[in-house]
């Protein structure tokens, strides 16, 4: 291979230079101590797992964003991590084994095999919260209001929040009795908001009732007067349906309450995750990125498969793309000292005691000169004067 090639990465791949650092770890600081005031306690997950692990309860899609391959002592298949929270999942129903509700944070890499739709990203920072072990729309809105509060605190401007309820659809379709294949059917069209479709997916089922209700999903969205209608074109609908619809309003009253500024959209029809999310799914969008800048939802017994079936539900960001859209501070660096090349005594302790106090020492090697400081963001210099080490500004 050229040497030319050797600095390149491969797409989708991105390194992260000072500046962007600086901010980045500003920002993941500042939301891991937000986390912390709400009793959210931090886990850090191995990068690297055995893919039955990683997989558990996640659907088809995150198999194939996770890259994979042959653990060299056991045989076994391994897979680098795509997305963390079923790694959290299973610290809580396996590690920990807390009998009531728990609290769980991250922030980590992960590797896509694939870039999201409109990125080019396959590496990202994926910071979450997780809140396991209650079923009720309090922990919902506890994590969605989290979510608010985590874009505000990186000072995202103009969000609008998403929200649909994927038990509406499967409540409808398991009362339906559908079989799979036309379920999936039915499921691929109302992503694709296609009405005449779903009307004739549904025309042969037995209670009519049924299939009017199936078909009117693709056209309940909108702000949250779509609940309101939904009650009314529902009325009659499996227990499980309105209970989920009265989960949504209860959702829709307190964040217009406590968020009167943020536009609240609704989709009945939306199922993303529907393989994956057993609940309330929501997606948080701002102008100009094509995709959600946060999201997260319900995903009840995610934990079956390590033992311990809980209720769990929660959010997840990439923070490089909350960063990117985000005002926040931490890129520009404070002053530094430059210390002098010399062989005194005493050099070494007078610059630690500086470090300590909290300044940023640079100290020069062999061959640099006093005028390259001002390269390296400083403006005091240390020097030995009148037998003592001084500070003084880099001009005097």
């Amino acid at each position: 291979m050229p040497t030319v090639d050797s600095w390149l990465l491969p797409d989708g791949i991105e390194e992260v230079l000072p500046e962007e650092a600086a901010r980045i770890e500003a920002a993941r600081r500042q939301l891991l101590d937000l986390f912390a005031s709400w009793g959210y306690d931090l886990v850090i997950t191995p990068h690297i797992e055995y893919v039955e692990s990683l997989l558990t309860g996640a659907g088809h899609d995150l198999e194939l964003q996770t890259f994979k391959m042959i653990d060299q002592l056991s045989g076994r298949m391994l897979g680098l991590r795509a997305d963390i929270t079923p790694q959290v999942a299973r610290i809580d129903a396996h590690t920990l084994g807390a009998e009531g509700p728990s609290r769980l944070c991250y922030c980590g890499s992960v590797m896509h095999t694939r870039p999201r739709a409109l990125s080019t990203a396959r590496s990202l920072i994926q910071l979450g919260a997780e809140l396991y072990g209650d079923a009720s729309s309090a922990s919902d809105i506890e994590i969605i209001t989290l979510m608010l509060e985590s874009l505000d605190s990186c000072q995202v401007k103009g969000v609008h929040l998403d929200i649909g309820h994927v038990g509406i659809f499967r409540g409808l379709t398991q009362s339906a009795g559908l079989e799979e294949s036309t379920e999936q059917a039915l499921f691929d069209a109302l992503q694709r908001k296609a009405v005449d479709e779903v009307r004739q997916l549904t025309e042969s089922l037995s209670q009519s009732s049924l299939a009017a209700m199936l078909c009117s999903l693709a056209d309940l969205s909108g702000g949250v007067e779509v609940l309101e209608r939904a009650h009314i074109l529902l009325d009659g609908a499996p227990e499980s349906v309105m209970a989920a619809l009265d989960d949504l309003v209860e959702i829709a009253q307190t964040l217009s309450r406590q968020y009167p500024d943020i536009p609240l959209y609704f989709d009945l029809g939306e199922l993303r995750g529907y393989h994956y999310h057993t609940g309330v799914v929501f997606s948080a969008y701002i102008a100009g990125v094509g995709q959600s800048i946060a999201q997260g939802g319900r995903y009840d017994d995610i934990g079956e498969d390590f033992g311990r079936a809980r209720p769990a539900t929660g959010f997840s960001t990439d923070l490089r793309l909350l960063v990117e859209r985000g005002t926040i501070a931490g890129g520009e660096r404070d002053p530094g000292i430059w210390a002098t090349y010399a062989n005194e005594p005493g050099l070494q302790a007078e610059v630690m005691a500086l470090r300590r106090r909290g300044e940023r020492v640079i100290v020069a090697l062999p061959g640099q000169m006093d005028s390259e400081a001002p390269e390296h963001g400083c403006d005091r210099i240390l020097r030995w004067r009148n037998n003592a080490w001084q500070v003084t500004e880099l001009n005097n």
